[in-house]
């Protein structure tokens, strides 16, 4: 089995193949999509901070050779149509715009295009330069170039370990799905007590009836958990082989998934929904394991990637002196499972990304 690609970006993986038990979008997010915290940041509700001039950051990237801006290669459009360009020190480069206010919008068909030109840039840098380090949407540093150039000397001991260390490394998304989840009465057939309750209830008279069911009820839930958990675990533990790291993420409604959610999805059951990070060399590894997985009678397997690390890349910076700008999100499951709106972040030569992604809007698609 092959991932399902990246729209943006197909210089990765070795290629696709649709398949109606397989594949699925990357998720970004499992971030909150509720308001940024105000905490600490002197503004009031609905105030946005002031900024003279700033770089938004979409992300960092390897450079090698890299200590001239004029000789990188990389010509892309960012949010509102601002022209992108890569700041460099030692090999280490920012691809930036300059900006000279934070992005807050109320419409969110707006905020969505935001989001998908943010991504779209962050999947073109990874095509040129390989692993990006991804920052979360509406980060701006303070200043200009050289306020940028002077933050990553700053940091530049651990922007070089963090890049070294993702380098040929990507996020792929994995969700695991029951076509036709088990009824009760099989579910019964698989489970002593379940078995025994039902005959109780088959003899018992409305009161006492009424009361076995709810155990039955529960019983049920319980049973049903227990088998995704084994199923999960065992997955994880299969993946592992070939990831560096693999992370479980929460099960959300397979309907919110793709661009026809809702469409046929009711009756499918998500069993389990998991992230990976794996070098580009053990893809076909990964997809072999989840071809086992999808032979199972009734069971669908949807993946997805490459896709930059969002889901991995660590906190960088203090986060003192940051200034939230404002504007809400929304929960509109959709990368991936989300549109959501991270919380907008204006740093003064102080900046970082987040252990949960910015919405990756391009999974949309069912893979």
């Amino acid at each position: 089995m092959s991932p399902e690609q990246n729209p943006s970006s197909n210089a990765h993986s070795s290629g696709s193949r649709s398949e109606s038990e397989s594949d699925s979008g990357p998720s970004d997010g499992e971030r909150s999509d509720s308001p940024p915290s105000r905490e600490n940041d002197g503004l009031s509700e609905g105030e946005q901070p002031e900024i003279d001039e700033g770089r938004y950051i979409y992300c960092l990237v390897s450079v090698p050779g890299g200590d001239d801006d004029s000789n990188v290669d990389f010509e892309t459009t960012g949010v509102e149509g601002e022209p992108v360009s890569v700041v460099t020190v030692d090999g280490i480069g920012a691809v930036v715009h300059e900006c000279d206010e934070i992005y807050d919008s109320a419409d969110f068909s707006r905020i969505r295009r935001w989001l998908v030109r943010h991504q779209s840039v962050v999947d073109d840098a990874g095509q040129a330069f390989g692993t990006p380090l991804p920052f979360q949407f509406d980060t701006i540093l303070r200043g200009d170039d050289d306020g940028v150039r002077e933050w990553i000397r700053s940091e530049f001991e651990t922007l070089e370990t963090v890049l070294d260390s993702l380098a040929d490394h990507w996020e792929y998304r994995v969700e695991v799905v029951r076509t036709d989840p088990i009824d009760d009465s099989t579910l019964a057939e698989l489970d002593d007590e379940l078995a025994s309750l039902r005959e109780r209830i088959d003899e018992a008279g409305d009161g006492a009836g009424f009361l076995l069911e709810k155990q039955y009820e529960s019983r049920a839930k319980e049973v049903r958990a227990n088998k995704r958990a084994v199923l999960a675990d065992d997955l994880r533990d299969r993946l592992s082989e070939h990831a560096r790291e693999v992370h479980e993420l929460e099960r959300t409604p397979t309907a919110t998934l793709g661009d026809d959610a809702g469409d046929g999805d009711d009756d499918k059951e998500t069993l389990c929904r998991l992230t990976l990070l794996a070098h580009e060399d053990e893809e076909s590894a990964v997809g072999s394991v989840l071809d086992d997985v999808a032979a199972e009678q009734g069971i669908e397997v949807r993946f997805t990637g490459p896709w930059p690390p969002y889901t991995f890349a660590p906190e960088l910076g203090d986060s003192s002196g940051r200034d939230s700008g404002g504007a809400s999100g929304g929960d509109a499951d959709a990368p991936a499972d989300r549109d959501g709106l991270g919380e907008r972040t204006v740093a003064e030569n102080s900046t970082g990304t987040e252990d949960n992604h910015t919405s990756n809007p391009h999974s949309t698609h069912d893979r």
